[in-house]
Parts: structure tokens; sequence; C-alpha cells
């Protein structure tokens, strides 16, 4: 029960305070009277900063939210933006959807200015994630198609190659290029193979499993396999993190992807950072199911980064920047993230490293 009228106050600038939204109020002549926790950090100005100081001027350069504010402030509307606002922190920009209301007493007078902000990046990466998916989704098509094509001739080839070696002579020269000609034809059907594991449905083979069993497996395989190059792997794991819902074959695949690629993008005396943590503002729901937050697996590596030119077309299949690679590790891993309705993204910077970040369900 709440009592007295400090009381009721105080309870509902928690309220305020407790939104996740960004709220920020302003007087009639546009002075910043009260921002909760969530618009400090949308906006990256701290309340000591803002309250007092004049609003033109702690968003200078913001003219979307300068011209909502003088609209509602002339007009007495409710202004929204739903597309344009985009808040720059330093070197970074957070979009936005902006809200702007007059703040009115019970008998209609308009005191002042509510500004909400709502940060809209997860929403932009399930957009991109979306994208990402259907291109994925055509190329996909096309390749299942060419990758039946494909292993009809290679087994007539590989047949008259094995005949052809046992026609000849032990001794002969001849028998160098029918061993390499076997061994080609050995390295396009793997590539054929990756392709309609890419392309083809599968149902997965669900089990709770401890993604840092798997994950420190991984590390030791690969400590072993890099020893030469003297790389430190740091594993930081949120050991309260439960049992993941998950096809333990795949998951293995995907992590062993990405903890391989980053050992390979590193010099020596390198290091490769492995973290695990629940993410409990970020859910990903189907009709039907309970809420569910998200499990974050960053695996990170201080090598060479990857160009900004070459970001978008990393998942795409046949893309690589590695001399041998086949392009198809990466699209692999976006498959398996996605059969498991989890994300997957990259941050990169060259000559700093890359940061790969997946999201998987936190189902029990």
């Amino acid at each position: 029960m709440i009592g007295s009228e400090h009381s009721l106050k105080n309870y509902f600038a928690h309220v305020i305070d407790s939104v996740g939204d960004g709220v920020i109020v302003l007087d009639k002549q546009h002075t910043i009277t009260f921002l909760n926790p969530a618009a400090e950090e949308i906006s990256g100005f701290s309340r000591r900063q803002a309250v007092g100081s004049e609003f033109s001027e702690i968003f200078r350069g913001e003219d979307v939210l300068l011209e909502m504010v003088a609209k509602t402030s002339d007009t007495g509307m409710t202004i929204s933006d739903h597309e344009n606002v985009v808040l720059k922190k330093g070197p970074h920009v957070t979009p936005v959807n902006a809200t702007t209301s007059p703040l009115l007493l019970a008998n209609g007078e308009c005191i002042g200015i509510v500004l909400v902000l709502r940060d809209i990046s997860n929403i932009r990466e399930l957009e991109d994630a979306v994208r990402q998916a259907d291109r994925l989704s055509t190329l996909g098509t096309l390749a299942a198609g060419l990758a039946h094509e494909i292993k009809n001739p290679l087994g007539g080839i590989k047949g008259a190659a094995q005949l052809l070696e046992r026609e000849l002579p032990a001794g002969s020269d001849m028998r160098e290029y029918t061993s390499i000609m076997l061994k080609e034809v050995g390295r396009v059907n793997r590539i054929v193979e990756e392709l309609l594991n890419l392309t083809t449905p599968r149902k997965l083979e669900l089990s709770h499993v401890d993604i840092h069993q798997v994950l420190g497996d991984i590390v030791t395989l690969q400590k072993r396999a890099a020893i030469t190059k003297n790389i430190a792997f740091v594993q930081d794991f949120d050991l309260s993190i439960p049992p993941i819902l998950a096809d333990e074959a795949l998951v293995t695949q995907l992590f062993l992807n990405l903890i391989k690629n980053g050992v390979e993008a590193l010099y020596d005396n390198g290091q490769i950072r492995i973290s695990t943590r629940v993410l409990s503002d970020y859910s990903m729901t189907k009709k039907g199911e309970r809420f569910s937050r998200m499990v974050v697996i960053d695996v990170t590596d201080d090598g060479a980064g990857i160009p900004k030119d070459m970001m978008e077309s990393l998942f795409t299949p046949f893309f690589t920047t590695k001399s041998k690679g086949t392009g198809l590790g990466l699209a692999i891993c976006h498959k398996i993230v996605t059969e498991h309705r989890g994300m997957i993204r990259v941050d990169s910077e060259p000559g700093k490293g890359s940061n790969f970040t997946v999201m998987l369900p936190l189902v029990r």
C-alpha cells in the first residue's frame, strides 16, 4: 500500500527507472529535467551531465530528434519516428525508435515534453539475419541441383582413373598422373558432400548438451593441433548456464569450425578467447512456446581481422579468404545456428582480430 505523496513520487520514479526504454523529460523551455537509466545507456549521457542542460545542447547534431521536440512543442501532438533516428556515441551508432509526447497535467495544461527512445539494434540484427537466410536459401537450391549433377560424372571419372591405373605397369611414370586424378576427384567429391550437407533438410537429434563440455573438448584438441604456434586459449565460462537443448554433433561441428578458423587466423603467440554468458533481455520465441532467453558464445581472436568489404559475403557459400578453403565452412555454421533457431554474427577490424558471436535459445 502506497501512503504519502512522497512515497507515491518515489514509487513512480522507481517504475520509470525500471522501464527498458529510455525516458527523457523536458520542461516548456526544453531544459532536461529527468532521464532514466535506459536513456543514459542509449544516449551515452549521464543524468548528472544532462539534467539542467538544454536539450539542443546535449543532443546537438541529432536533427531528427530536435525537429520532433520542436513540432510537439508547437502543436501539442505526439510525433513518432521508427526509421530515421540514429544516436552517435563516440565511434558507435545506435538505431532507435523515438516518440515525443506532450506532458499534460490533469487539467490539460502542457508543462513539458516526454521523449521515449527504444534501442532497435537487435531488431535490425534480426532483419539482417532474415535477409541472409533468404539469400542462402536461394543459393542453396541452386547448389543442391549442381551437386547432384556433378556427382554422376565424377563417379565416372573416378572409375576410369582406377581402371587406367590397374592397366599401367607397376613402375610406370603415368601412375603419378592417375594418382593425382584420383586425389583431385576425392577433393571435388568432398566439396560436393559439403554442398549437400548445406542444402539437404535434416532432423535434429536433440538432447541436453553441456555447452562447456563441448567447448572444452574442442579447445583441448586445438591446443594439440596448434602447439607449434604457441597460441593461448582463454576460457571465460559462466558455469551457471545449464545444459541446452541441441544436436550435440552439429553444435560440435559449429564450434570446431569457428575455433579452428580463429586458430588459422592467428600469428605465432596469438590468443583465442572463448566466453559464454546469458543474454536475458534478448529472446526469440515461437508461437505456443514459452519465453526463452539466449545463451551467447563468443569466439574471439587477435589475428589479422577481416576487411570490411568482405564482411557481408562471409557466410555466403564458396566465399573464402583462405588459399585452400572451400568457402563452405561458415555457410554450414550459419545453417546449423539457423536450424537451432539461433543467430550468428561477426565483428571484425583489420589488424585487431575478429569476434564471432553465436546466440542459441536457452531451452531446458
